[in-house]
């Protein structure tokens, strides 16, 4: 009964959502602005943290510069919010043309030699649209062997944890609970059915998670070693999406290879490679990662005798 109740209560926000999705992209974008007063200048989300993690994150920019880059981030998040609404009634046509991506044909030689495939990604451009990938690999799924997914953490509130999968697995990407991720892929390589499966890798860890601290956008930065380790047990290829921001509603997605051969990488290499090739593509436009994540809320300092072999973008 609680669950009926629940789901009637939220049935007229889900009404609502997909009636804005069928609206027209000037429309829609109208919202986006409308969005980004209200966000920016009225609610003041997280506007603290935004201007904190900019602040630290580039020291050596005025105040001037990063406010600039703090209201593009604002702009860009109501962006993001309304495109990802219209996913709810995007053509497959549509999205191709919007999310273009280049470097595909690495993960499908990867899975053609036998090998399962993971994929960093980050909460950078609109994360939500990277999904629709599974769009350039309609023929190599269509028979079940090879299985494109994402791994996602459950929601506590039910409709939308619900809500949120049905965006995130619209063009036929499979969403996988960060728990049970490991599982799936080694059922998979002994049913010969392997997986490509995306990791969006730049949050902070969890406390019971095993980490690896690097120096990111000049922070000691612990980074998640799951991908990596994954990666390593089942033999992986590794790549990274870049992703760039073209214009408004388009984006486009390099899948940029870190490895063939996961197993014969030193260890904590692919995490740090990550993290470069990250920090290399939030520095080329800084509006468009998540500032308004916390991402430093649990300080982390670096290991004894620490050497820092990554190569950052000069300020």
């Amino acid at each position: 009964m609680a669950k009926r109740l629940k789901n009637m209560l939220y049935a007229p926000i889900g009404w609502a959502l997909h009636l804005l999705a069928l609206m027209p992209w000037p429309v829609i974008y109208a919202h986006a602005t409308v969005f980004y007063f209200l966000v920016y200048h009225v609610v003041r989300y997280r506007r603290h943290i935004v201007y904190n993690n900019l602040k630290e994150c580039y020291p050596g920019k005025s105040d001037k510069e990063r406010a600039r880059i703090e209201r593009a981030f604002y702009r860009h998040f109501a962006d993001y919010f309304m495109e990802t609404i219209k996913m709810l009634h995007i053509g497959d046509e549509e999205m191709a043309r919007r999310m273009v991506f280049t470097g595909t044909q690495f993960i499908e030689d990867a899975l053609n030699e036998g090998r399962p495939v993971v994929l960093y990604a980050a909460h950078y451009g609109n994360w939500e649209w990277i999904t629709s990938v599974t769009l350039n690999f309609k023929e190599a799924t269509k028979d079940g062997r090879f299985v494109l997914g994402q791994v996602y953490q459950p929601l506590e509130n039910e409709w939308f944890d619900r809500f949120f999968l049905r965006l995130r697995t619209r063009f036929g990407t499979q969403g996988f609970p960060q728990h049970h991720i490991l599982m799936h892929m080694i059922r998979g390589k002994r049913d010969n059915r392997l997986h490509a499966i995306g990791f969006i890798a730049d949050q902070h860890p969890l406390p019971n998670d095993q980490d690896h601290v690097v120096r990111f956008l000049n922070h000691p930065t612990a980074f998640v070693t799951g991908p990596e380790g994954i990666a390593r047990k089942l033999h992986c290829a590794v790549a990274y999406f870049d992703v760039k921001k073209t214009s408004r509603g388009h984006y486009a997605c390099a899948v940029t290879p870190i490895t063939a051969a996961a197993e014969n990488e030193p260890e904590g290499s692919i995490t740090n490679r990550y993290a470069e090739m990250l920090e290399h593509t939030i520095n080329r436009a800084p509006q468009y990662w998540l500032w308004t994540h916390n991402r430093w809320k649990r300080p982390v300092v670096f290991p004894p005798h620490f050497v820092d072999t990554l190569h950052h973008d000069e300020e």
